[in-house]
């Protein structure tokens, strides 16, 4: 009997043929109403993330906002679109994985370059979390790091469902070309990215929006590519990871990570 498993090859063709979600009917069409759903749960995840107390030990603090962080967004998508909010989300083959790798190395190689020129230029400022990190136990760097993941994956929501709702704007609202609102989605999402990390960074507009929004512009191109947020996000956590390991290992406070 011939098996239905589906292959890497098989899985690289689909993810070369698949198109973006929600803005032009597959699977569902979102329209302007829904799609306001869907960014007034991205603003509320973002106001959670950043406000909302939490009695008890900090990194308690960080799971309950992180979760809540990637879980109202996805509340918000699943009211509108039903059971098809997982059109997001495609099975991870291993060329997506090495995509990862990939992306991760790229960005942290140009955000080394952008932000040695950035600090020799106009100043940057520290990262908190480099700091804590480097004040914590062994258990509570790995709780930290795992906090991360989920964090992470909603800072892609943040990204990545403004950006189909432009597309949608564009494309199927105002009728223009779908690789110009493509390009005009990437830019102004990387920008948006830009400006959420304001508070993080000291209000430091360069250092957003050159630093943290070139590198939203490099992360932003595995869903780009393949249309599955699993890979933009793990080339994000990746990413972070390996910035903030290699400043706790060197012992420095100045990161520039996401």
């Amino acid at each position: 009997m011939a098996t239905t498993e589906p292959t890497e090859q098989s899985t690289a063709q689909a993810a070369t043929k698949r198109d973006f979600p929600f803005y032009a009917g597959n699977p569902v069409l979102l329209r302007g109403r829904q799609w306001a759903v869907v960014l007034l749960g991205v603003v509320l995840a973002f106001a959670l993330l950043s406000l909302l107390p939490v009695p008890g030990p900090p990194l308690l603090g960080q799971w309950v906002r992180a979760l809540l962080f990637v879980a109202v967004p996805l509340a918000a998508l699943a009211l509108v679109a039903g059971r098809h909010w997982t059109a997001l989300f495609h099975r991870v083959g291993w060329k997506d994985v090495g995509m990862m790798v990939g992306f991760a190395v790229l960005n942290t190689l140009v955000s080394i370059v952008v932000g040695s020129l950035v600090i020799s230029t106009a100043g940057a400022d520290a990262n908190p979390v480099g700091g804590a990190l480097q004040d914590m136990g062994t258990g509570e760097r790995v709780l930290m790091f795992t906090s991360m993941i989920p964090q992470l994956i909603g800072e892609e929501l943040l990204t990545i469902l403004p950006f189909l709702a432009l597309l949608y704007l564009g494309v199927t609202k105002l009728g223009r070309s779908r690789r110009a609102t493509i390009i005009v989605a990437w830019l102004g999402t990387a920008l948006l990215f830009g400006a959420v990390h304001l508070p993080t960074y000291d209000w430091n507009v360069v250092q957003c929006f050159v630093i943290i929004g070139i590198a939203r512009v490099i992360l932003t191109i595995p869903f780009l590519i393949t249309k599955n947020l699993w890979v933009s996000a793990g080339a994000h956590i990746l990413n972070d990871w390996l910035q903030f390991g290699f400043g706790l290992f060197a012992g420095s406070l100045l990161l520039v990570t996401l």
